[in-house]
């Protein structure tokens, strides 16, 4: 079982989680310019990387907030948790900053 180290209740088991999906996307400044093709790119394409990669989790059967997670798809290894409200921990580059 992946324990999930929730930033506001500490860790976890995975079944009280709910991902959802790729981190740090940000939205559009003005999206009433975007075209059909720009606005679906921005809602559905995301990257698959194999290897670490920054998601955003919930903890549903928790305290019901999001936090960002820096995890490995690979071995499921969670090496980052930082809330959304924070600036990604150092050494995680690209992470998005707070969202």
């Amino acid at each position: 079982m992946l324990l999930i180290p929730c930033p506001y209740c500490g860790p976890r088991a995975e079944s009280e989680f709910t991902c959802g999906g790729e981190g740090g996307v940000a939205r559009p400044a003005d999206p009433d310019r975007l075209g059909d093709a720009q606005w679906a790119d921005y809602l559905f394409m995301r990257r698959n990387p194999k290897g670490l990669h920054h998601e955003q989790w919930r903890h549903v059967s928790g305290c019901g907030r999001w936090f960002n997670v820096r995890r490995d798809t690979v071995s499921y290894r969670i090496d980052a948790v930082w809330r959304m409200d924070e600036a990604p921990p150092a050494g995680v580059p690209g992470a998005g900053g707070a969202s």
